[in-house]
């Protein structure tokens, strides 16, 4: 896995604040995180969000893992440390997970959520902001596994111009700094890009890990 100093993945800059770390994750490494993914699954089954209000689905399926886990219903987006469906509390975060963290976000505080999006073959993601959190100085950091996806990104005003860029099994997004709250979404899966997932998901697809921290860190008073 390449996130030590002496092995910097190839960077390209998306935006100011925004890095696309390139090959992060070798087929090794990838092979290992669906691995502890499939686990995650198992005890902490997808589920399909829907949109507030509307109720709409999503077109995505979704889990979460860690502490706390990222929902969305007709109530609203929220945080909250239990599955929506099962009621129990969300799966521990795989240990390679943490590593990315602690490799490539230089930030001294753990994540408390890992969103897992489930991409089936015509899935997408409109432009959206994450804003849910209470901290925007945490970095959020996305992985990619499976196909290669066409991810757009733009400023943060939702009116700004956009760009497209692809996204392939192993790459990992920086979202810090002025880019921390860049609209972003995908617009379509390149079917057929990887065999990745297909031992696991007949359907092949993507996977995509959004990590985040959620609250601010407790200081304590000198």
């Amino acid at each position: 896995m390449k996130t030590g100093d002496n092995e910097t993945p190839p960077a390209e800059q998306l935006a100011d604040g925004m890095l696309l770390l390139h090959s992060v994750l070798d087929r090794t490494d990838q092979e290992a995180l669906v691995a502890a993914l499939k686990e995650v699954a198992a005890a902490a089954p997808f589920f399909t969000p829907r949109m507030p209000r509307t109720a709409k689905p999503f077109s995505v399926a979704m889990t979460n893992c860690g502490p706390l886990g990222w929902v969305s219903d007709v109530k609203g987006y929220r945080y909250q440390p239990t599955h929506p469906e099962t009621g129990r509390p969300w799966p521990a975060m795989p240990a390679l997970v943490l590593e990315l963290w602690q490799g490539l976000a230089g930030y001294p505080h753990p994540p408390e959520a890992c969103l897992v999006n489930y991409y089936r073959p015509g899935a997408r993601m409109g432009l959206h902001q994450d804003r849910d959190e209470e901290d925007f100085d945490a970095p959020v950091l996305s992985v990619s596994l499976g196909d290669t996806c066409v991810f757009r990104v733009g400023g943060t005003r939702r009116k700004d111009p956009t760009r497209s860029v692809r996204l392939a099994s192993g790459d990992v997004v920086v979202f810090g700094g002025p880019a921390r709250l860049a609209y972003h979404g995908v617009d379509r899966l390149i079917a057929n890009s990887s065999c990745l997932l297909r031992d696991w998901l007949p359907e092949g697809g993507r996977i995509n890990l959004t990590m985040r921290r959620v609250s601010r860190p407790h200081v304590t008073p000198v």
